[in-house]
């Protein structure tokens, strides 16, 4: 998918995680037919329901065609292209859909075969994984990012093996997996810190919410890019922060100033109580935050 001589005219993306998603956006706005092929109800399982409709809504307004609930059972290559047969993953009639080139983005997994490790006496679990003891599996020999467990993000890789080389050191060495941004580059991008409504209501935390849309942010006006919000997620009695979740221009590069309140332990009251500079995306962050307690200015 990165080295494609041609935009195809039909693309079909098998998978609509994020990765999917991203390399399907692109070929989509390079001019491709983008289709998805999705086993589940929804696309970008774990990401918040709410922000991952609008999302959707977002991606079928560029002109991606989603089939969601639904599994791929045949595959067959000629020089036309790629006939798949696609069924509904209840049951039920099959169909067959065609392209030029088809996606397999179904998930990674950690790349461990052949690096030696059974004449270390470490064993992966079954899908791979390597567990470890403050990142160290034996002498002299330490796992960071894909191979062992957390988010399989380049930064959480950083992160770890910063925490491994403080621990050489003798320094304390740790990551805090519950705050490793997540982010989808396609445009407009989401981005999410925390914990998702849908999490919070399965623990049975109580919780406030404070939403902002771009649509009343002056930079995106501006600027022509209003789809999306912000929306924060704090508790219902200490006002923390749990969660922040923005689908919206540069949303990875507003993410971080959740993340930071978060380290903290820091409350939505102390977002909202920040000066933002004006006209700037990040106010929509400031915004949300305030309406945690139903006090936004300026939607």
């Amino acid at each position: 998918a990165l080295f494609l001589p041609t935009v195809p005219k039909k693309l079909i993306v098998v998978g609509a995680g994020i990765i999917g998603l991203e390399l399907g956006s692109v070929w989509r706005r390079l001019g491709a037919e983008v289709t998805v092929v999705e086993f589940l109800d929804r696309i970008t399982p774990g990401m918040d329901t709410e922000v991952a409709t609008t999302f959707q809504r977002v991606l079928t307004k560029q002109g991606m065609t989603f089939k969601l609930g639904a599994k791929v059972t045949a595959a067959k290559s000629g020089k036309d292209g790629v006939e798949l047969t696609v069924e509904p993953a209840a049951g039920g009639a099959a169909e067959t859909i065609k392209g030029d080139v088809v996606l397999v983005a179904i998930g990674r997994r950690p790349y461990t075969d052949g690096l030696g490790l059974d004449v270390l006496g470490v064993t992966p679990d079954k899908r791979g994984f390597i567990d470890h003891d403050h990142f160290k599996v034996a002498d002299g020999v330490w796992v960071i990012g894909d191979v062992t467990h957390g988010p399989m993000l380049a930064h959480k890789a950083e992160e770890d093996a910063v925490a491994v080389i403080d621990t050489i050191a003798g320094k304390y060495g740790h990551v805090d997996y519950a705050l490793v941004p997540s982010v989808v580059y396609t445009f407009p991008e989401v981005a999410w810190v925390g914990q998702t409504e849908d999490q919070l209501k399965a623990a049975g935390v109580q919780y406030k919410k404070g939403k902002f849309p771009f649509t009343a942010n002056s930079r995106a006006k501006i600027n022509h890019e209003t789809d999306g919000f912000v929306k924060v997620l704090a508790d219902a009695v200490t006002d923390k922060v749990l969660g922040v979740h923005i689908v919206g221009p540069q949303a990875g590069e507003m993410i971080h100033e959740a993340a930071i309140t978060m380290s903290f332990g820091g409350a939505s009251e102390d977002i909202a109580r920040t000066c933002h500079a004006h006209p700037t995306r990040s106010e929509a962050v400031r915004q949300a935050a305030m309406d945690v307690e139903g006090w936004m200015m300026q939607a």
